[in-house]
Formats: structure tokens, sequence, C-alpha cells
């Protein structure tokens, strides 16, 4: 869903709320099977003569973890509902779904990396963020750490943070004001006009070596 539908003071309506949500989780649902299938073929979204940097690290405990205790949750519960088909079939395959799920939401974390390319970079995030800015519009990029407070939105101003575990450690200064759009609608998703982008990246080093090609040639 590209645009947005606004009510009263550009604020998006129920529907257009409900709608957007029933896209983005028909988008990821898709998303899932495609990035297991990547994972199979060791065939990441890179495009050819980029780099992918990764940003799984901090959090790749945690989603074995959950993984693992979903996995070993689904025989459990099959033994003790198996006296009951009617309660047990749908257990079943709400458990084979919930793993699935986590598996391509790790999966799509691994093969859907920030990019560094011919075209400009590529901040992504899991099953659904996507921003893509050519070369054109970046200034400089660096390498500068940043903790910030926990929940902290993503767009503060003209600054657009895409942080793990509340922390960056990219800073890309951009030329000019540039629209980006985030999942969603407003006001956290949809359209913003960034000056500044920061992520986290899992080798800052390569991300600048990466980046910088490609910086002296613009």
């Amino acid at each position: 869903m590209t645009g947005q539908v606004h009510g009263i003071a550009g604020t998006p309506t129920r529907g257009a709320r409900i709608l957007n949500a029933l896209h983005r989780a028909w988008i990821a649902e898709l998303r899932v099977y495609s990035s297991i299938a990547r994972a199979i073929a060791r065939r990441p979204a890179v495009p050819e003569g980029g780099t992918g940097v990764g940003y799984h690290r901090p959090v790749l405990t945690v989603l074995f973890i959950f993984i693992g205790l979903s996995a070993v949750e689904i025989p459990i519960l099959d033994l003790i509902v198996h006296p009951w088909p009617a309660v047990r079939i749908p257990l079943l395959i709400l458990g084979i779904w919930g793993v699935t799920w986590m598996v391509g939401l790790l999966c799509a974390m691994l093969m859907r990396p920030h990019t560094v390319g011919p075209e400009g970079i590529r901040v992504r995030n899991g099953l659904e963020l996507d921003v893509s800015i050519r070369w054109s519009d970046i200034a400089s990029v660096g390498i500068a750490r940043r903790v910030d407070e926990p929940k902290q939105p993503r767009i503060t101003g003209g600054e657009y943070a895409e942080r793990m575990q509340d922390e960056t450690n990219i800073e890309i200064e951009l030329e000019r004001p540039v629209a980006i759009r985030l999942p969603g609608l407003g006001p956290k998703g949809g359209v913003h006009r960034v000056d500044r982008i920061r992520l986290w990246a899992d080798d800052p080093r390569a991300f600048l070596d990466a980046a910088r090609p490609f910086l002296i040639a613009a």
C-alpha cells in the first residue's frame, strides 16, 4: 500500500489503518517464505556489484532461543491434547506456523542485509523495512556509535534512526532533506523528509569500506 488515506487533520482513517495492517501482514507472510527459499538457495538480496552488511548479531541469540523453545513446545502440547483431535489439530497447525514464521524472520534478517551498491545504500530490517538512498543525496558516511533511550521513535526531527537494541553505529549525512518511506501509515510510517540517517551494522568498518569507493566516485 503506497498511499495514505487521511481523515480530519491528516490523520489516517480507521478503515485505512485496517487495510494497511492487512496489507502489511500479507506482505510479511509472503516474505517469510521467500526468505526461507533464499536461505535454502543461499541467495541473499544483494545487488550485483554491491556488498551486504548484516545487522542481526545483537538479536541472533534471542531468536534462536525463541525458535528452539517454540519447536520444543509443539510435541509437548500435542502430547497433552492428544485425546482431543478437535483441539490437537488446530494447535498443531498454529504451532508449526509460528515456528515457520520465526524461522522466516531469522532468514529475512540474514538474507536481507543492509546493502552498499552502485545505486546507493539500502537500509533494511527484518521482513518489511527497505529504505533506499542514492549516492547523489549522500554527503558523508561515518562510524559514530550512539545509544538512544528505549522506545525512541525512528523519526526525530529530520533524523531517521534504524536501531538495533537501541544502538546505532553508522551515521549518514545527506546533502539535502530527502523523502523516505517507512512501513505503515503516519505518523510513525509513511513518507518523511530527513537529512540524517543512523543505523546499526554488525561490521561498521566493512560498511564504511564498501561505501568509500562509491562516495569518491560520486
